[in-house]
């Protein structure tokens, strides 16, 4: 196993790492009783040390030219589970409304349902810029909800942030759904062009042996 695919799995450990933090009130550092940071704090550590890892993998597979197809598989799925697990945490502190998560979750199994029908199909959907910028404001939301914890006044702002992020994601999901009809719309009608084709050819051959 090479180092980006090594990093991609360290952030799927930190998944369950997180949760625990987070939904747990006297995970913070403490010594001789005394608490030193809060589990908030250290779960936004973590947080942001699995998300480096995130771009760290990406970087040095591209470097070394180590690009594998399991780590081409795993990434994507690191990544929502990071974040899926951080926004679900989060509704469990009562920090985000559920209705929020759920949408912007829901998106991530919409979108990835969608590319694996694509790919069963023969053909790739690429992601769009839109999406490829999703990751990057999730981890920016994620960071504020979870300095609003110590910092009551970026409240308003953590959450507002939030909601861009998930009409951001809805907004990049019609566009992967655009592509994914227009993908659909070409292929039937090429197929169409082709049975006509064939239908002709078929006529002629019976026209002739007539003759």
């Amino acid at each position: 196993m090479n180092l980006p695919n090594a990093l991609t799995l360290l952030r799927i450990f930190f998944v369950p790492l997180l949760v625990a933090v987070l939904v747990e009130q006297g995970a913070g550092i403490r010594h001789n009783g005394v608490l030193l940071v809060s589990n908030d704090l250290v779960a936004l550590g973590i947080f942001l040390a699995a998300a480096a890892t995130d771009l760290l993998d990406g970087y040095l597979a591209r470097r070394w030219g180590q690009i594998t197809t399991v780590g081409t598989l795993l990434d994507p799925i690191a990544d929502k589970l990071l974040v899926s697990a951080a926004l679900v945490s989060l509704v469990q502190i009562q920090r985000v409304p559920a209705w929020v998560v759920i949408l912007i979750i829901g998106r991530e199994f919409a979108v990835s349902g969608l590319r694996s029908i694509a790919a069963a199909e023969g053909y790739t959907i690429r992601a769009s810029e839109l999406g490829k910028t999703k990751m990057v404001g999730q981890v920016l939301a994620v960071t504020l909800v979870l300095l609003s914890v110590k910092f009551a006044a970026l409240g308003p702002v953590a959450n507002g942030f939030l909601l861009l992020v998930m009409v951001f994601g809805l907004i990049s999901a019609v566009d992967y759904f655009r592509k994914f009809w227009r993908k659909i719309d070409d292929e039937v009608k090429a197929r169409r062009r082709t049975e006509l084709l064939m239908r002709e050819q078929q006529d002629r051959r019976a026209a002739k042996a007539v003759q």
